[in-house]
């Protein structure tokens, strides 16, 4: 009996731990399995729609709601996010914002473009765009450098009259970025690339492994945090020039030998 009571309990407590995991691990709202661009967004950071790079992504929503979506970006590259939304008919002023966090939900500050836009009364449409900054291989824990991983949009309109709360709005969302390389590269790596749901979804694939929520998002070859960069073949350049150049002036400066105007014997 006792023996009995024991089994029930640890199986009672697996199922507890289960399930947590099978819920994190639901598919977000519109993405397809296809590939074809999602036509609908999230409503939270937990239930973003996942969209890749170069993805024309489209959703309906209403003025007031909070869109979100997700993208991956690796080392070097500098993602660019770009938002339409389309207005209804009539409608008063009104502010449109979008906003981009990493995968540790810290927002990250446009270098440029129009993040926060007006649209004017009668206006069809407002677009807004944020180029981030380049994505480094590591970064010291007190910064809030943008790293490798999961990338969060959020698009909300900050500022409406109340008459126009509620009325029905088209979004189109694309992120694209921008290779720099070794121009904005720095040494280091991280452990894990910032994917949310790394620790909480297991997926029972024989091996027992775990696999992050997101881990597809990343390229085909895995994430490229690491020590290479294309910034080791211009520092090798750079000391060959040096080199060459150090040889170059002392075969200048060194003369020919003894002056003729110093006696042999001095």
């Amino acid at each position: 009996m006792r023996i009995t009571r024991v089994l029930g309990a640890a199986l009672l407590a697996l199922g507890l731990a289960a399930g947590p995991a099978a819920a994190d691990s639901s598919p977000s709202p519109g993405a397809s399995a296809d590939g074809t661009a999602p036509t609908q967004a999230g409503t939270s950071f937990r239930t973003a729609t996942e969209i890749e790079q170069g993805q024309q992504a489209t959703a309906s929503g209403s003025t007031g709601d909070y869109l979100y979506w997700s993208f991956p970006a690796d080392t070097g590259q500098r993602p660019t996010v770009k938002a339409t939304v389309k207005l209804p008919a009539t409608h008063g002023a009104q502010t449109w914002q979008i906003d981009v966090y990493d995968g540790l939900r810290r927002r990250q500050a446009c270098q440029y473009g129009a993040a926060s836009r007006t649209a004017g009364q009668g206006a069809s449409s407002v677009e807004l765009a944020c180029v981030l900054r380049t994505v480094r291989g590591w970064s010291e824990p007190w910064a809030n450098d943008p790293l490798p991983g999961t990338y969060y949009i959020r698009l909300t309109v900050v500022d409406l009259g109340s008459a126009d709360l509620g009325k029905p709005v088209g979004v189109e969302v694309r992120a694209d970025s921008k290779d720099i390389g070794g121009a904005a590269a720095v040494d280091g790596s991280l452990g894990k690339p910032l994917v949310p749901g790394i620790a909480v979804k297991s997926q029972a694939d024989g091996g027992g492994s775990k696999t992050a929520v997101l881990s597809s998002f990343g390229s085909d070859d895995g994430w490229s945090s690491g020590w290479w960069s294309d910034r080791w073949v211009w520092t090798a350049i750079g000391g060959v020039l040096a080199a060459l150049a150090g040889i170059g002036g002392y075969a200048l400066t060194r003369g020919s030998g003894r002056p003729s105007r110093v006696p042999p014997n001095a």
